[in-house]
């Protein structure tokens, strides 16, 4: 009996050996994290959309079908199946705005390769802009005329750019006002930043489908939060009607912004600590941003 339990236990515990010895641990490890990473980013993603509704709808649909197997409903079965053996097409057609923005995501991300002088320009072009937008919004604000900026940021706006006018300047307030001014051919648009510089204006944005936003608010500000829906942009937007200044990312929309909050934000979010610690030593600037 002693040794009839000793041959199982030692065939038992050949047999776990060989199963985990071959296993590679370390690509097996690698493997889990990377697709839970992937599965997370889409659920990033599809969270607060039609298409979580979706997913909803098509797991009902997944506990109908097995139902249907189990209580012999032969025609339910058959058809759930056919829509289950095309489930890939079907989720191409059906989240193609999602699956376009995953590839925008990904496609367009630009990685920097500039020298560090180079990169501290652009860091300095930068918060320049975001002193001149600044100033820019506060002088709209007063007069009641509405804006739409947009400070690209990893994800390239090169098509959106193509909607509206090159213009290709160094940003200032006073161009800002003068593309904004309510008469102005390009002021129903939207003003592409790119590194500081003023790359287009009276660019066209997609419009955000979230229905939970205030009736109260337009165009512009269903621009913004759907611009930033599909891109890590940060878009700016100055009201109409009320001149309240806001500010759009990740498709959450921050409004009621005083210039000194707008300067603040935009200079954590598109400048690193570091350099902006410096900005004084290039043009004089306290930790406000604002000129001593």
């Amino acid at each position: 009996m002693w040794e009839w339990l000793q041959n199982t236990f030692a065939d038992v515990w050949a047999q776990i050996v060989g199963v985990f010895g071959s296993i590679n641990i370390v690509s097996t490890l690698l493997d889990i994290v990377l697709l839970t990473l992937v599965f997370y980013f889409i659920l990033r993603l599809v969270r607060d959309s039609r298409a979580e509704q979706l997913l909803k709808g098509l797991l009902i649909l997944f506990v109908v079908y097995l139902l249907a197997q189990a209580l012999n409903l032969g025609a339910l079965a058959f058809v759930l199946q056919l829509l289950f053996d095309n489930a890939l097409i079907l989720a191409v057609v059906i989240f193609q705005p999602e699956l376009r923005r995953i590839l925008e995501r990904v496609g367009h991300s630009r990685i920097r390769l500039g020298s560090l002088s180079s990169m501290e320009e652009e860091a300095k072009m930068t918060l320049e802009a975001i002193d001149h937008v600044c100033d820019a919004c506060e002088l709209l604000q007063r007069h009641k005329m509405g804006a739409l900026i947009v400070f690209e940021r990893s994800t390239m706006l090169g098509d959106v750019a193509m909607t509206g006018t090159t213009v290709d300047a160094a940003a200032s307030a006073e161009l800002i006002g003068n593309i904004f001014f309510n008469k102005a051919p390009l002021h129903d648009g939207a003003m592409i930043i790119r590194d500081g510089r003023i790359l287009a204006a009276g660019c066209i944005l997609p419009l955000t489908d979230k229905l939970e936003i205030s009736s109260e608010l337009g165009t512009r500000h269903r621009a913004a939060v759907g611009m930033s829906e599909n891109s890590d942009a940060l878009v700016v937007v100055v009201s109409e009607e009320s001149g309240t200044i806001s500010v759009a990312q990740s498709g959450v929309l921050r409004r009621g912004l005083t210039k000194d909050e707008l300067r603040a934000h935009l200079q954590k979010v598109l400048a690193p600590e570091e350099i902006i610690a410096r900005s004084h030593k290039w043009f004089g600037r306290g930790k406000e941003g604002k000129t001593k």
